[in-house]
């Protein structure tokens, strides 16, 4: 494993000014005897763009790296119900099938969407939003302008954990949902009836009252989905807001359990659509869901930006996974030039508001490694 440093960029939003900073990320590479190697960059939190911390790191090149050394890397099946009766952390798994994939597809010569089954060659995008922009009125101009762009739905992170009146932090106020509510409005009268729109507030509602309070003005505001509003501990009360609201619920978003938990969700009713990402359970867990969910007839929208999600997606039907969501996004927010560590951005961008799959082999990482060893912590 290689874990190096690099600047986050500098933007500004209103009320906010988030300056540089130095992250560390990671890239972890598996190699064979034969000289097959397979990558992936990062794996912890918000998916690619963070590296993983220094416990996990120590997890992948000691217990983890014995238990795989010696065996066929393509048996990446049998590699994962290993790693789930170890209880391994859910995103180290995912990572060490991710870079097992990555390793075939490079060695067959092929992107890894093809290696899964190609169906797709681009795929719609959504902006996805920073939380806490501005006003709703900033909010509006933001969705206006992803709308002139291209993007054909837009979705709405709103206030959580701040303020909106005093444009303070508010750590012990998670929601603020009447300036939630006038956001969602906002945008919706800036980009008129024609636009896709959906709504995530993070699980930040505490009770149910608020979140189906707010699902009802999505439901008059004609939202395509409101996304994660509770707790996710909080089954039953899900399988009531389901029950309740027309408006498909999308849910779980970041519980634990990968696609038990999910299969389960979708048994018990308690979303009508669900969420997976290659951090719960890699790319063979978002591919069984998929099949899951083509089988009960449910949506699988895949959570977060990333190369193996986008991978992913080019081997499905957009009548099970619709959506890739591109972002997060803000004005001042430079999503358009790749990080210093690699050549090419993961998810270019048409003016129709498409997403184009790399045609290079595997994930499609251009990788600039001269950068990486300048930048590497040793």
């Amino acid at each position: 494993m290689t874990f190096f440093t690099h600047h986050a960029s500098h933007f500004t939003i209103p009320f906010h000014t988030y300056t540089e900073v130095e992250v560390v990320q990671t890239i972890t590479k598996i190699i064979t005897d034969a000289g097959a190697e397979g990558y992936y960059i990062g794996g912890y939190g918000h998916g690619d763009a963070d590296g993983l911390p220094a416990d996990q790191r120590a997890a992948l090149e000691g217990r983890f790296k014995n238990m795989l050394v010696g065996q066929d890397p393509f048996d990446r099946e049998k590699f994962w119900h290993w790693l789930w009766v170890a209880n391994v952390e859910e995103n180290l798994l995912s990572v060490i099938d991710m870079a097992l994939w990555d390793l075939q597809a490079r060695a067959f010569g092929v992107p890894l969407y093809k290696l899964l089954g190609g169906c797709r060659e681009k795929v719609k995008a959504y902006a996805s939003t920073f939380p806490n922009m501005g006003s709703p009125d900033v909010y509006a101009q933001h969705a206006l302008a992803c709308k002139q762009q291209g993007y054909t739905h837009y979705k709405i992170h709103p206030y959580y954990f701040w303020d909106p009146v005093t444009e303070k932090a508010d750590p012990g106020r998670p929601s603020h949902i009447a300036h939630d509510i006038e956001a969602c409005q906002a945008v919706r009268a800036a980009v008129g009836n024609d636009m896709v729109l959906s709504f995530d507030p993070w699980g930040t509602y505490r009770t149910y009252e608020e979140a189906f309070k707010v699902g009802r003005e999505l439901e008059r505001l004609n939202f395509y989905w409101f996304e994660h509003p509770m707790p996710e501990y909080r089954v039953t009360m899900y399988e009531k807001l389901s029950r309740e609201l027309e408006i498909p619920i999308l849910s779980p978003e970041i519980a634990a359990g990968s696609i038990y938990t999910r299969a389960d969700w979708i048994q018990r009713g308690a979303s009508d659509m669900t969420r997976i990402d290659v951090l719960r359970g890699g790319v063979t867990g978002v591919k069984k869901m998929a099949a899951i969910s083509e089988a009960f007839g449910v949506k699988c929208e895949v959570h977060m930006s990333g190369f193996a999600n986008l991978q992913i997606l080019g081997s499905t039907s957009e009548d099970v996974c619709e959506y890739y969501e591109r972002g997060l996004l803000a004005p001042g927010v430079d999503y358009e030039t790749p990080p210093p560590y690699l050549k090419a951005l993961g998810d270019p961008m048409d003016s129709e508001g498409y997403v184009h799959l790399s045609q290079e082999p595997g994930m499609g990482y251009q990788i600039n490694w001269d950068y990486i060893e300048e930048n590497r912590i040793r």
